[in-house]
């Protein structure tokens, strides 16, 4: 059994029994930092994992091989593929790799998370309409103005514009990790075009498919209503309209996430639009069809802002649609999620969400950041040179794991690389400590091994807030590798919330105006 103190630590292992390991599980050597299935102390299972290590011994590795093979092509015939492109831009479509054992979060635990990720939200949407607007939080010292306007995602455009129901982000998706010691952080928000949903979504759909007998007599918290939380969110950007009309907006076919737009828009039952598709014209956005046109009230967009409208930002943009942002401010069209909330996806940003919570909601995070130097600042850059090798270092614009230095992993040319691009541009680059991401049981090759993983959980917030129960687990399938992206070779888990007896239900809380 774990240790008193493990147990502390693991706030879902008051509601189950200890077990035995099955069979499949005699090989496998937990790592030393926070595993979710068993004890580091002792390696014993962890006593929130009875139900399900069960079931997996009942199943056995044989069937949990084939099974695993199945996802795959599951999934191809399914669609679900993503784009990635090789060195000379050329793309391809793979499947996200799945994995099939799942990961569990128990209710009190989730219910905890789901209060830190509202409250963080409600912070950034404050944050936003002040910086937008009057500018309190900069005035006030708590900010620098520079640290905002120099990020790559400030928009001077949107200065002053009223959004809809003052939300900003109505789609957030924020990554969650658990250190070495089981504690829960939020690592990076994901403000501009969240993606990964529709894997989130599918990852169920084949679990259920292929091992309907894990969820036999187990209270797993369902997914599958996700399009329509959504699309009411949507729908609650257009308060002028009884019926509002909802477009998703793609950049097309070529675009890495084009799976997930169609997707997203069939579930929803809404037009899946590209740029050429929409006009402004009379203070309106309108959409070409069969019949002439039709108004649009919404746009749920899925390309940056860059390319959104070619009268106010690219010039040579052939995805956006000219005219849009004036229509915006003239607040006959809402944008999900609004341009400029990408200065909040900046990672220096980032570092000042804890002082947003307290300036604008008199509260302590719930949800703690990983500490974070910044390089822009002579005392943290001095420090991160002189500790390269140690720490993980980031471009502050940056995703998908690119534009990132692992110190502990690096040549002796990559840290001498980052060191000159520090001091060439400081605030393009924070740096973290190198954190023992939590592992879980992965399969590979026949072999259980344990896998770093990260959580994106969706937030979603119109007139009331809703996250979904779980996320997208995304999973380092290489041995060794913090690096879940999926650009990286990272692949993906089914995650489950299990209901238990501490767990209260709650109705959805009113959002917080600012």
């Amino acid at each position: 059994m774990c240790s008193k103190g493990d147990q502390e630590r693991d706030p879902s292992t008051d509601w189950m029994h200890p077990i035995s390991v099955p069979w499949m599980f005699t090989e496998y050597k937990p790592s030393a930092g926070y595993d979710e299935y068993f004890c580091r102390t002792d390696a014993a299972p962890r006593a929130a994992l009875e139900p399900l290590l069960s079931s997996l011994g009942q199943i056995g590795l044989n069937e949990l091989i084939r099974n695993h093979a199945a996802a795959s092509h599951l999934l191809r015939r399914h669609g679900a593929t993503f784009r990635l492109n090789d060195s000379d831009g050329n793309g391809r479509e793979r499947i996200l790799p799945f994995d099939p054992l799942p990961r569990l979060i128990g209710g009190h635990e989730w219910q905890r998370l789901e209060q830190g990720l509202i409250q963080r939200l409600e912070a950034i949407d404050c944050f936003l309409a002040d910086i937008y607007g009057p500018q309190q939080i900069i005035n006030d010292g708590v900010i620098p103005r520079e640290d905002v306007e120099s990020s790559s995602g400030w928009r001077q455009e949107m200065q002053g514009v009223q959004v809809p129901l003052n939300r900003w982000c109505q789609v957030s998706g924020l990554d969650l990790i658990r250190d070495g010691e089981g504690t829960w952080r939020v690592l990076e928000d994901n403000l501009r075009c969240p993606s990964g949903v529709a894997y989130f979504l599918e990852n169920r759909r084949v679990m259920k498919q292929l091992f309907p007998s894990l969820f036999a007599g187990r209270a797993v918290q369902p997914i599958d209503d996700y399009p329509s939380h959504l699309l009411r969110t949507l729908q609650d950007m257009a308060p002028w309209s009884d019926a509002p009309r909802v477009v998703l907006l793609t950049p097309g076919v070529f675009n890495s996430a084009y799976f997930e737009h169609s997707y997203l828009a069939q579930q929803m039952g809404i037009p899946l639009v590209e740029g050429r598709d929409l006009f402004c014209e009379d203070g309106r956005v309108w959409l070409r069809n069969t019949n002439g046109h039709s108004a649009v009230d919404v746009i749920y967009r899925r390309i940056d802002d860059d390319f959104l409208d070619p009268n106010v930002f690219r010039r040579d943009s052939m995805l956006g649609v000219a005219g849009l942002m004036e229509v915006l401010r003239q607040g006959r069209v809402a944008i999900a999620n609004a341009p400029g909330t990408g200065v909040a996806d900046d990672k220096l940003i980032y570092a000042h969400v804890p002082a947003m919570i307290r300036y604008y909601l008199d509260a302590e995070p719930i949800i703690e950041n990983v500490p974070t130097y910044l390089c822009a600042r002579d005392n943290d850059r001095q420090f991160v040179l002189d500790h390269l090798e140690e720490l993980v270092v980031k471009s502050v614009a940056e995703a998908g794991g690119y534009g990132m230095l692992i110190g502990p992993q690096a040549s002796r040319t990559e840290l001498v690389d980052f060191d000159s691009k520090i001091r060439a541009n400081p605030r393009n680059f924070i740096a973290q400590p190198t954190l023992q991401l939590s592992t879980v049981p992965s399969l590979s090759n026949g072999e259980l091994y344990p896998c770093h993983v990260d959580l994106r959980p969706y937030v979603l917030r119109g007139k009331q807030n809703w996250v979904s129960p779980g996320g997208l687990t995304r999973v380092a399938l290489e041995r060794g590798s913090l690096v879940v992206n999926s650009s990286q070779g990272g692949g993906c888990k089914d995650t489950w919330i299990v209901d238990d007896q501490q767990v209260v239900s709650e109705p959805a809380r009113e959002v917080v105006p600012c």
